[in-house]
């Protein structure tokens, strides 16, 4: 396999068709899941279940092909998923927020097209996140001295 194109217009291009896959997928989800559960908490499940789904085909697809991270072995994708989810946390309140403000604001039939523009902005701001806290390599200790030694 070759390695991911790393000219910013190809992450750009591949970072928007990533977030567009994984957001049909949240919210193929989240009907699937509405199609299947019509209880008092039906939207909370639906929001749950999709924000997962997504939430593991994004990571997959970024490591790879947006952050051209390499690392292999259990604890490195434990440490990596770890830290993408806790970004995710801080995307997934605005995906939801957004989500129960169309639903509030405009009705049921409006929580999906909430949920799509939230998603939209959370992954706008997730791409920022992730560089910088998740997928930025750790200096090697030949970068932590100065020139010339310690």
């Amino acid at each position: 396999m070759t390695s991911a194109p790393s000219t910013p217009v190809g992450i750009a291009a591949r970072y928007v068709a990533f977030a567009i896959i994984a957001t049909a997928i949240n919210l193929a989800s989240q009907w699937a899941t509405l199609a299947l559960y019509g209880g008092p908490l039906a939207l909370g499940a639906a929001m749950a279940v999709g924000t997962l789904a997504g939430l593991v085909v994004k990571y997959l697809l970024d490591k790879r092909w947006i952050f051209d991270d390499r690392s292999t072995g259990a604890g490195a994708h434990a440490r990596r998923f770890s830290l993408y989810t806790a970004m995710g946390l801080v995307t997934t309140a605005v995906f939801w927020g957004t989500e129960l403000l169309f639903h509030a604001l405009f009705g049921e039939g409006w929580a999906l097209p909430g949920g799509a523009v939230g998603l939209a902005i959370g992954y706008w701001l997730k791409y920022r996140l992730d560089r910088r806290f998740v997928f930025d390599p750790a200096p090697r200790p030949a970068e932590l001295c100065p020139p010339g030694g310690p």
